[in-house]
């Protein structure tokens, strides 16, 4: 059954809660003026280069520092659509040309931001994937596939962010049919050291792969979890080992060993 089509223009949080000017600004003051973007290459195993990056939030603002605060503070105020504009502004204008992967909170889904034909995803010159984290797909099942449903036509693509960091309904994602699904740190630290999970991640890159997603594994941060992570025959890797997130886009480093 396809995805209903929602009426995305009554449930613009800007619309809902419009902005108060007698109110201190709080969240409703970040903008382009205290917000910045940093990348984080994604490194084709095989070819040991850059294949794509990930937009990264970052904000001046005081209180603002943590990006969890920023978005959390954002979705209670009803500024997340506006917010994720212009984060996505700032990340397409810097990465003309590379393929690149952005976030989106989960309250955004509803706000008709997100689709407006004029999003910068929607104009860029490269491939664009758009990651929600696992549980936020889950939660939000039938809204995330709405969503796709407007935005895949337009050439953007649906990224599974955290996949293992919660309880996985494989039912439910081979139904949301992604794009990339991204494996989370938490089965990549010491991997070197355990064995069944080595065997655990090798299984689940095999069975992602057999849904035709392509996966990334996100944290590697020591040569041995990157030997690992190679052996289980995933498709990509980010982390701190390659290259740590900076402005202009990092060139990452394949250490010579593996």
């Amino acid at each position: 059954m396809a995805p209903k089509r929602l009426n995305w223009t009554v449930t613009d949080e800007d619309d809902v809660r419009p902005y108060d000017s007698t109110r201190p600004p709080g969240v409703r003051g970040v903008g382009r003026a205290n917000l910045r973007v940093v990348y984080q290459p994604i490194v084709h195993v095989r070819t040991k280069r850059l294949a794509a990056v990930e937009a990264l939030c970052r904000c001046d603002h005081p209180g603002f520092a943590n990006p969890s605060v920023l978005f959390s503070e954002a979705a209670a105020a009803g500024y997340s659509g506006r917010l994720g504009r212009i984060i996505r502004e700032l990340a397409f204008e810097e990465a003309s040309g590379q393929r690149i992967f952005v976030n989106i909170h989960p309250s955004e889904l509803a706000a008709r931001w997100l689709v407006r034909p004029d999003d910068p995803m929607f104009l860029h010159d490269a491939d664009v994937f758009l990651e929600i984290t696992e549980a936020a797909a889950f939660e939000h099942h039938d809204l995330v596939r709405a969503v796709l449903s407007e935005v895949s036509s337009r050439g953007v693509r649906l990224v599974i962010d955290d996949f293992g960091a919660g309880y996985s309904n494989l039912a439910r994602l081979a139904d949301l049919h992604p794009a990339v699904v991204k494996v989370d740190r938490s089965l990549v630290t010491d991997l070197d050291r355990l064995p069944r999970q080595q065997t655990l991640l090798r299984h689940i890159v095999a069975m992602m792969q057999s849904f035709e997603a392509t996966v990334v594994v996100e944290g590697v941060e020591t040569v041995d979890e990157l030997r690992a992570v190679v052996d289980t025959g995933a498709d990509f890797v980010q982390g701190y080992l390659l290259a740590r997130p900076a402005n202009p886009i990092p060139v990452p480093a394949w250490p010579s060993v593996v």
